[in-house]
């Protein structure tokens, strides 16, 4: 057994990562994703409004936005790492188990756009002033959504001796006393290697790029894009040289991790579009739009030689008799009624 004092210097692994709550099973990743969805939507729409835009608009978008990015990260996930679902040893319903872990950052970029593009329209928002906004948002999520990898004790790099190593502990299942790195409980904490924690890495590399675009976006008043472009710029930088150091199984292209080549090339790819759209940040007064009326909205004007919609139009004014006209009918009223008066003799 290895000495526990050798290890004193080194970050501790949690124990598990799923806590049971009677036939329920909490999970540490679960939970990391939803509280960086939760952060980026809140940081986002305080970015909107100071922007120009109103209120509720993030949460609006976010409806649309977030499911089609969980669905994208999934399918690139799956796409990138086929052999484990479909390959000899794979279970393909496995695809679906998305609580195990298994988000790729592009698919879900790439997907959410697309509902982000579906919920703007619908709010009247241009989908650069969107992502200008929630792009810091975005990128502290991911740093949040990296705490997951820590509690699954995956995605870590190659052995070390550095200070700063991460324990990576043997977890198996109490009930059947079988491995399992995923759901089981570490009884015995002495490390069965000490890795480079590369999850840590990339979250701390991650808030710094938080930091670039605050401070990028106050300084040059950037707009059109050109905040997200900033974001997606720095991630890819850093995301290239933390996915060489990563040793869990990954498809290779020319024997290079797949994830390398495509920092790579998103990379140029925003670096581009950094160069070469130019602009300050747009004027709320010129994309801010009334939100249409809807078509049975009584106060929707109605098109001059139109009748409007029974029961929609306004209500013909009833006919008033002027106090002070006398009316011609006799008074009914027996206590205000005047008798005629009698002949005289």
């Amino acid at each position: 057994m290895a000495d526990s004092s050798a290890f004193l210097a080194t970050i501790p692994s949690p124990d598990r990562g799923v806590w049971q709550l009677g036939p329920f099973p909490l999970r540490a990743y679960a939970l990391c994703i939803i509280a960086g969805i939760v952060i980026a939507i809140w940081w986002g729409e305080r970015r909107l409004i100071a922007r120009g835009g109103e209120s509720g608009t993030v949460v609006d978008v976010a409806v649309y936005a977030v499911p089609f990015g969980l669905v994208g990260g999934r399918l690139y996930h799956v796409a990138t790492d086929w052999p484990k679902y479909f390959g000899p040893d794979g279970n393909p319903i496995e695809a679906l188990y998305i609580w195990n872990g298994g988000l790729g950052i592009w698919g879900a970029i790439a997907l959410g756009a697309v509902g982000a593009l579906i919920g703007c329209r619908r709010r009247g928002v241009p989908l650069a002033v969107f992502a200008d906004a929630v792009a810091p948002g975005i990128v502290v999520a991911q740093a949040v959504g990296r705490l997951g990898n820590w509690f699954n004790q995956e995605l870590f790099g190659g052995p070390t001796d550095l200070p700063w190593g991460l324990e990576i502990y043997r977890r198996i299942d109490p009930e059947t006393g079988l491995p399992d790195a995923l759901g089981g409980v570490a009884v015995d904490h002495t490390p069965i290697a000490v890795v480079h924690p590369t999850f840590l890495y990339e979250l701390i590399w991650n808030l710094g790029v938080a930091l670039l675009l605050v401070w990028a976006d106050r300084k040059f008043r950037l707009g059109h894009g050109r905040v997200f472009a900033l974001y997606v710029a720095g991630y890819t930088a850093g995301r290239f040289w933390i996915e060489i150091m990563r040793t869990d199984t990954a498809t290779l292209v020319f024997g290079v991790r797949i994830n390398v080549i495509v920092s790579a090339v998103v990379f140029l790819g925003a670096l581009a579009y950094l160069l070469l759209v130019r602009g300050k940040r747009e004027d709320p007064a010129d994309w801010r739009q009334d939100p249409a009326p809807d078509e049975d909205d009584p106060a929707k004007p109605t098109p001059e030689g139109e009748e409007p919609p029974a029961g929609l139009g306004p209500k013909p004014e009833e006919a008033k008799v002027p106090a002070d006209t006398p009316s011609d009918k006799a008074p009914s009223d027996p206590v205000t009624r005047k008798e005629d008066p009698k002949p005289e003799a």
